[in-house]
């Protein structure tokens, strides 16, 4: 049965979505009545952007720092709405990241579910491609640092999900065979295929209400919100730590 639990970030721990998109909408509505701009084009505009870029991550962009890209993003965005100003790019990039880390909250339940994991003899690790320059700082906030045993961040071990040899790593890392752990995301193509793949149970937090892409193996489970994860998880055979 399953020994360690394996976790994505952002829109499986915290509802990443929202706090991306208000702290995005928030800068475009400043810019826009700055500049005589329309607000809902510059929105959609740097949505598009940062979907595309997450989309599309690799190893190849881990050199650059994050600021530096998201203010190329905006940049994208303002010239997409009649304004190349990479000035105001770079105070765009600036107020969107002060403002998305006022939006940062675990979905309810969260908490509860990792201390009842560790309860149940679980070991825990996070899987993120995120980027350490930001994501270190937003799990801090989180107040995540001592939730798990591992944190795997992309642009720290080189490794982006869905490849195999990063939940390989992190199977390793905790001294648990592929096959005893436990993957939970919320992207198909990033999470799920990418533990699939090395042998690992998968849960689909599928908060899209998306369908598995035409001939992909289906998940282990598909859950709806974080507080369905534990049930649907194959732990009946996982000892209680002794001394609870």
């Amino acid at each position: 049965m399953i020994e360690a639990v394996l976790f994505d970030l952002d829109d499986t721990l915290h509802d990443d979505t929202l706090a991306y998109r208000s702290a995005a909408e928030r800068v475009a509505n400043e810019i826009a009545a700055e500049h005589g701009l329309d607000a809902r084009s510059l929105f959609g505009a740097y949505v598009a952007e940062a979907e595309a870029f997450w989309k599309t991550l690799s190893p190849a962009v881990f050199d650059s720092t994050l600021v530096g890209l998201r203010a190329r993003m905006w940049l994208t965005a303002l010239r997409s709405v009649g304004l190349d100003d990479l000035a105001v790019a770079e105070r765009c990039g600036a107020a969107y990241n002060d403002y998305r880390r006022g939006n940062l909250k675990l979905w309810p339940g969260a908490i509860e579910l990792l201390e009842s994991l560790r309860e149940r003899g679980c070991k825990l690790a996070m899987i993120t491609n995120g980027m350490a320059e930001t994501h270190r700082e937003k799990i801090a906030l989180l107040q995540l640092e001592d939730a798990f045993d591992e944190i795997f961040i992309a642009d720290e071990v080189k490794l982006v999900k869905p490849d195999v040899r990063l939940f390989r790593l992190a199977a390793e890392r905790l001294g648990v065979s592929p096959e005893r752990c436990a993957m939970v995301g919320d992207r198909y193509d990033r999470d799920i295929r990418g533990a699939h793949e090395a042998g690992m149970f998968t849960v689909w937090m599928n908060v899209r209400a998306e369908s598995v892409p035409p001939g992909a193996p289906a998940p282990d489970a598909i859950v709806t919100s974080i507080g369905e994860v534990e049930a649907a998880l194959p732990l009946a055979a996982v000892p209680r730590r002794p001394d609870r």
